[in-house]
């Protein structure tokens, strides 16, 4: 929770001892006004050892998890990777719980121009000389304008999501099933991202990217040029100080991409022409609107799916076979109920399936960080202290322990498939953040929810309801992936007893 401090009365803020003063609204319990603790380190060696520490010496968790031991708080001063010499200002106060988090949420308060990579931005060489939505804050002129057209294309798309998403991952679930029983494993990833880039091609713009000279390519290309502008934060498992030099020092150069981003370019600006068309009644650039739309559908959709969905099956996965039969009983059931048929409507009776998307968002958000300046000088609140943030400070959120903070969530740290179910459970959305904002609000173009949030929580849905159709159970076997949990092997499936009609 933040507030301005200038809403405060005059004796408060002039006092700047910490400790000295509490600062309450009407009926919340009174709490000190801390200064943030934690620092920087020296110049350059601070920002490298915190670098290291934050990739290989002790691992993202264990890094907020050992700050927040040390200063006894949750609200602290540190650095962020990348550092030298590909960010400039590595400093940024990291708010690591439930209350303090959400002012990010807040574009009256927050800034999110050219932060959504965190304290770097990629280079614009990467997305046509562009800056693309992502990076606009709302404040910007042309932020609603493209907003709305992502919103066009959602909307023009909604007819066609269900119908390609239960063809294309129909072919998923037939490649990962035909390899388990000749080779008794099946790696997920790559019939996922296959699945996902078709589904994508043909639900926005009614394009198969295998009846074009892109043909099956689209995932590898997506997947490179996703590499050049996300290395800064990834790790690549390679030996700790090769993998450090090789990502984290210097930009990799973005003409090594050109021609893979060209091929991609190619490929949706020949498909999206009646998305081009709204664009230019909006004012928009035919090309830059291709831009736009391509990195909505692989930046923003198709990495969403790609780290999303192993994310899922991992949870559900470790679920096991009493959850693997709920789920089952109650899919089948209703669509039974409904004459064999699926619809969007038709989901909204599956509490159950609803509830096990929602948690695995909770549990293991597919974007992780949130980054935000200081518009003006604020209060920030953390459960137990308030604490003074100046404008222009680089505000930085790790997600995971916003949405497992265990003041709000009975055992946090656990997988609880129907924590959402219920009004009770209900009443938890207004904590699940997972797509810049609430779960219980809705996108708008004056604010940075995810232009698409509706459609992810929609195809997570049919994703599961689509994999219990088909089987009983399953087991799996775990990897680590550079962006998202890796599920590399399916070793068993077992067919239901449920006849499609």
């Amino acid at each position: 929770m933040a507030f301005p401090i200038s809403d405060l009365p005059t004796e408060i803020r002039a006092v700047v001892a910490p400790q000295s003063v509490t600062v309450c609204e009407p009926g919340e319990t009174r709490l000190p006004l801390n200064q943030i603790p934690g620092d920087y380190g020296l110049p350059f060696i601070g920002a490298i050892k915190d670098r290291l520490d934050f990739f290989y010496n002790e691992g993202r968790d264990e890094f907020f998890k050992s700050k927040i031991q040390k200063y006894q708080s949750t609200v602290i001063r540190t650095n962020m990777p990348p550092g030298p010499f590909i960010a400039s200002n590595p400093k940024v106060i990291a708010l690591l719980d439930g209350k303090s988090f959400p002012v990010l949420l807040d574009v009256s308060k927050v800034e999110k121009r050219d932060v959504l990579t965190g304290t770097y931005m990629p280079s614009r060489d990467l997305t046509g000389g562009y800056r693309m939505l992502a990076y606009l804050d709302p404040s910007e002129p042309k932020h609603a304008s493209l907003k709305q057209l992502i919103f066009f294309l959602l909307k023009s798309s909604r007819d066609k999501v269900l119908p390609q998403f239960e063809s294309c991952y129909a072919e998923l679930f037939e490649t990962v099933e035909k390899e388990v029983g000749e080779k008794g494993k099946s790696s997920f990833e790559p019939p996922n991202e296959q699945a996902a880039f078709k589904f994508l091609s043909l639900a926005f713009f009614g394009s198969n990217p295998a009846d074009t000279k892109l043909g099956v390519d689209g995932p590898s290309l997506v997947n490179k040029w996703l590499l050049f502008q996300l290395h800064p934060i990834l790790s690549l498992g390679l030996p700790k100080y090769i993998d450090d030099i090789l990502l984290h020092t210097f930009p990799l150069p973005a003409f090594l991409v050109k021609k893979d981003y060209k091929r991609l370019y190619d490929f949706f600006y020949e498909s999206s022409g009646f998305v081009q068309d709204e664009a230019e009644k909006m004012g928009i650039s035919r090309e830059e609107a291709c831009h736009n739309l391509l990195f909505t559908a692989c930046f923003n959709s198709f990495a969403g799916i790609k780290v999303f969905f192993p994310i899922m099956v991992k949870w559900i996965g470790r679920g096991g076979g009493k959850l693997h039969t709920e789920l089952a009983q109650e899919i089948r059931s209703v669509i039974k109920l409904n004459g064999g048929k699926l619809s969007m409507a038709i989901m909204e009776q599956m509490p159950l399936v609803k509830s096990v998307v929602y948690e695995a968002l909770r549990i293991e958000p597919p974007v992780p960080y949130m980054y935000g300046k200081a518009k003006k000088d604020l209060l920030i609140e953390s459960h137990a202290a308030v604490y003074e943030v100046k404008e222009g400070e680089m505000l930085f959120g790790y997600q995971p322990f916003a949405t497992k903070d265990p003041k709000i969530f009975e055992r946090a740290e656990e997988f609880v498939p129907d924590r959402f179910k219920g009004e009770d459970g209900e009443k938890l959305l207004k904590y699940l953040l997972w797509s810049n904002g609430p779960e219980t609000e809705h996108t708008t173009a004056a604010n940075k929810q995810c232009a698409g949030k509706d459609l992810v929580v929609l195809v997570s849905r049919l994703f599961v309801v689509e994999l219990f159709r088909r089987y009983d159970t399953f087991e799996i076997e775990l990897g680590e992936a550079s962006l998202g949990a890796a599920v590399t092997i399916i070793t068993s499936l077992k067919r239901g007893s449920f006849e499609r009609e």
